[in-house]
């Protein structure tokens, strides 16, 4: 920045500047800050779409294939995918 007249716009100058890269710096670690955010609510909902998907399958009042058997094989893949899934997602740091 060239400074050929008075000080004092000199010092406006370089004072805008200032409040210019301050204001951009912030709105980067607010976008950062909303990034981490929406990582783990994401993560959680893809943790919570298992179970809610395999007892919506159970929820049918129509026969599927299966529906006589007992329930066991279905609730352990249930655990499993879920402890799996947040397994998966605190490996990546994502929760």
């Amino acid at each position: 920045m060239r400074c050929d007249a008075t000080p004092s716009r000199c010092v406006r100058a370089s004072l805008r500047d200032l409040i210019s890269n301050i204001r951009e710096t912030h709105l980067t670690q607010q976008g950062c800050r909303l990034n981490d955010i929406m990582k783990k609510l994401t993560s959680w909902a893809a943790i919570i779409a298992v179970p809610t998907m395999i007892t919506g399958f159970h929820g049918q009042n129509v026969p599927y294939p299966g529906s006589e058997q007992p329930i066991g094989l279905w609730t352990s893949s249930l655990v499993v995918a879920s402890v799996g899934l947040h397994l998966a997602f605190r490996k990546r740091e994502w929760l």
